[in-house]
């Protein structure tokens, strides 16, 4: 535990992980703020002096994870014609379902206040599913370029399909139920085979 008055590194980060962790080993009905600091070995109101409120916190660390989310979907452009373009893509897809995203997307939504927060951030340029959805398009415009990629494959749809896909299964799961990657992963490769 960090001693009193003492400056702890990377905060967010640390406080976001044992968030992911909490809920990984107890389910969404185990994330607490004191929960969150003590499995992140830190005084209790660390979260509270960080986050205006436990509502925040949560909704931040869903945007934060969005954000990476976004930022591996951002880097396909760099992996045009390298790789097998279904596995390029089921990465994206599948980056949202780590880190405890079920449980994280429940737990968001079962409280409003961060739910509404995460829905004004979206509206206000946060990077989302849109964010994901886009760079997945002009990835799989390119592939078709380089002729990787069907002619008549249309990237936007299947970009839609993909992310409305990940969205759905994210939203209707729960922690315990069957694992949806397998799902994705059949989804990305029945879309780019056809």
């Amino acid at each position: 535990m960090s001693p009193r008055g003492v400056a702890t590194p990377d905060v967010r980060e640390r406080l976001f992980a044992a968030a992911e962790r909490v809920v990984e080993q107890g389910g969404p009905g185990a994330l607490t703020s004191r929960a969150v600091t003590a499995e992140a070995g830190c005084a209790k109101g660390l979260l509270h002096a960080h986050f205006a409120g436990f509502d925040e916190f949560v909704a931040e660390l869903c945007l934060d994870r969005f954000a990476r989310t976004a930022t591996q979907a951002r880097e396909l452009a760099r992996l045009v014609g390298q790789g097998a373009v279904a596995r390029n893509v089921e990465a994206v897809a599948l980056a949202l379902f780590d880190s405890g995203g079920l449980a994280l997307s429940g737990v968001a939504m079962a409280r409003p206040a961060a739910a509404l927060r995460i829905r004004e951030a979206l509206e206000g340029g946060a990077p989302g599913f849109t964010a994901i959805q886009d760079a997945i398009t002009r990835y799989l415009a390119e592939e078709q370029k380089l002729g990787r990629v069907a002619k008549a494959l249309v990237p936007h749809t299947v970009a839609l399909a993909v992310v409305g896909t990940a969205h759905h299964l994210l939203m209707t799961g729960w922690p315990g139920a069957p694992d949806p990657r397998p799902a994705m992963t059949a989804l990305v490769e029945a879309l780019l085979a056809g």
